[in-house]
């Protein structure tokens, strides 16, 4: 009996078609027949199961090399079955001592097979599949791949992968070795993928045309393209494992940063407008400011005028916290642009977050006679009539607007300059298309999401960017804490005492739904607070209804979450905007688009479910 097959014993796989030895042989590099050449023409596939290829986003030979595995087991080391322990993933090896088909308890049909090696004996069972009986013979020698279980005495494998060990056909793709486990779909199984990737990577890996020159690879540290895909698919172990994912993850970021900068280069080379720094709209706006600029949002107004008077578009991005003055700013950009004969467009991610803007701008700019309009999706024809034809005329200098500045009713007579406020909120194609309305209009977006350097140099590297480090004077810090459950009463009581006072409050968590329930009825601030498991996660339906019902009954609770329709959403945040909720529950949609100054605390359940930038925002 073998128990460790040694590397030359073969293998071959039922329900896999082999592969074809006399099929293509492998294209000279540099070929471009991987990018064209369909996988309905590779041995064993055919036009039926190309299409449930398809389903998968694979349609030729090189979106088969470029299917990365998901994740990989380790089926290399054959366990005795003696040794073999429950609920572990592991390999064992022997043969087939029984067959047989029962009838469970419960009327399904069990197949169950004995195999046997020098140190004892496992069962392994497959329901529903009763014509299994006749893919095995005794005495035949196979491999199983599973978790087993203890029952009894017995150590059961419940619907183990298999391969039967032949000794004179193709190596193992699937045990003896490190196995890639692929996105699958229905109708499509590892076995058939891993089958037709092999087949890829032996015939068509060295046709890839490597994009790196080897004299980059080299001052990189990475091996060559056609060696990681091999690598990346079947490695050897898993140092070559990992190798080839340095090589095929600097890939994805080399290119990515020749794109920006190749982007930023159009940019940087394009003929743009040239705008008015220094006339009567800004000087004006600065003199009525009833507040001093902060130093920082001075340096920040410098740089950001310096693009508007070149000649060539402004790609810019301005970063500042949450209160640091970045809405000035931007207005100061909208009246150069103002100045010098040309529109300004605002877009804002939210109808709530465009009406604050409003108003706010409305504030900031009636002192220089300009009137902004608002135009957003709640707005009726009517409404909405007079603002849409007064930006094709050119009477309407400043909109301030949601997606609904995107429609194509929406046209501008001379659009100079482009504001996006959280900018990460809109997709490529929508501050394309918002750009498309005018004739190189300049781009100032706008954040408050930290940002460091070398996450803006990589994801931004189109993009200027200008950052505002200081608050202005009078602002208070936040005061950030980590409270334990144990403290949770005196949190409740934090929240009751500030809105006693006035004030509003946030709860925010991690999930909508599903979440756990109390199991008793508890009085406010009780002692003993429920507190579920560490890994339950807390649902804002559940906790909206038990402060509502129980700790907080006397005071106005609000739920906000994602999977509210767009109107009830505004309602609820108008809501919370005009103080007719003290304490709104949701989860980390109020993100971005809401702006409540009488708004004092925030609790955060399980913060660690959130992302630094979440909890920042």
């Amino acid at each position: 009996m073998i128990r460790n097959p040694t590397p030359e014993v073969k293998t071959t796989t039922r329900g896999v078609a082999p592969v074809d030895q006399q099929g293509p042989g492998p294209l000279r590099p540099g070929a471009s027949d991987v990018f064209t050449l369909s996988i309905r023409f590779m041995p064993g596939v055919g036009p039926k199961r190309a299409e449930v290829f398809k389903r998968l986003g694979l349609a030729t030979v090189a979106d088969l090399l470029y299917h990365i595995p998901r994740r990989y087991e380790d089926r290399s080391r054959f366990v005795p079955i003696a040794q073999a322990t429950p609920d572990l993933p592991q390999t064992i090896h022997g043969v087939v001592a029984a067959t047989g088909v029962f009838r469970s308890k419960r009327g399904t049909l069990v197949f169950q097979l004995t195999l046997k090696d020098d140190t004892g004996a496992a069962q392994a069972l497959w329901f529903n599949q009763p014509y299994l009986r006749t893919w095995f013979t005794l005495g035949q020698e196979l491999i199983l791949y599973g978790r087993p279980q203890r029952i009894g005495r017995k150590l059961q494998f419940h619907v183990p992968e298999f391969e039967v060990v032949t000794h004179d056909e193709l190596d193992s793709l699937h045990m003896g070795r490190i196995v890639p486990i692929y996105p699958a779909t229905s109708g499509l199984h590892q076995r058939a993928i891993r089958a037709l990737v092999k087949q890829a990577v032996d015939r068509y890996a060295a046709a890839m045309p490597d994009p790196l020159p080897p004299a980059i690879c080299q001052r990189a540290g990475v091996g060559p393209l056609a060696q990681a895909l091999a690598d990346i698919h079947f490695p050897p172990s898993d140092e070559a494992r990992r190798r080839a994912e340095e090589r095929l993850g600097f890939d994805e970021l080399f290119l990515f940063q020749v794109a920006v900068a190749q982007k930023r280069h159009r940019f940087k080379t394009a003929t743009g407008l040239a705008h008015q720094t220094d006339g009567p709209l800004v000087q004006g706006l600065r003199a009525a400011l009833p507040f001093p600029l902060t130093a920082s949002q001075q340096n920040t107004i410098t740089e950001i005028f310096e693009d508007l008077g070149q000649p060539r578009p402004m790609h810019r991005l301005l970063h500042g916290d949450v209160g640091s003055g970045k809405t000035v700013v931007a207005t100061l950009a909208a009246c150069a642009a103002i100045q010098s004969g040309y529109q300004v467009a605002f877009m804002a991610p939210t109808e709530i977050l465009a009406e604050q803007h409003a108003a706010t701008l409305r504030a900031l700019l009636a002192p220089v006679g300009i009137a902004p309009a608002l135009l957003v999706g709640r707005l009726s024809d009517d409404e909405r009539r007079p603002t849409v034809a007064g930006l094709a005329r050119g009477t309407v200098p400043l909109v301030i607007g949601t997606h609904a500045l995107l429609q194509e009713s929406v046209a501008f007579h001379r659009l100079g300059l482009i504001i996006i406020d959280e900018q990460h909120k809109f997709g490529v194609t929508q501050r394309a298309a918002l750009r498309a309305k005018g004739a190189s209009p300049d781009v100032l977006v706008m954040t408050a999401t930290p940002i460091p350097r070398t996450l803006a140099l990589t994801l931004y590297g189109d993009l200027d960017v200008s950052a505002i480090t200081e608050l202005p004077p009078g602002r208070r810090p936040v005061a950030t804490a980590r409270v334990g459950t144990d403290r949770r009463a005196a949190t409740y009581r934090l929240l009751a005492q500030a809105m006693d006072q006035g004030r509003q409050c946030y709860v925010v968590c991690p999930r909508i739904g599903k979440g756990t329930v109390p199991e008793r009825g508890l009085s406010l601030f009780p002692a003993d607070l429920f507190e579920p498991p560490a890994d339950d996660l807390k649902a804002a339906t559940k906790i909206f209804e038990y402060f509502r019902d129980q700790v907080f009954p006397r005071y106005r609770v609000g739920l906000l979450h994602g999977r509210l329709l767009d109107d009830e959403k505004e309602r609820v945040m108008r809501a919370f905007v005009n103080g007719q909720i003290q304490l709104l529950v949701a989860t980390q949609v109020i993100e971005v688009g809401i702006d409540v100054p009488n708004a004092t605390v925030m609790l955060i359940e399980q913060a660690d479910r959130f992302g630094l930038a979440q909890l920042h925002q």
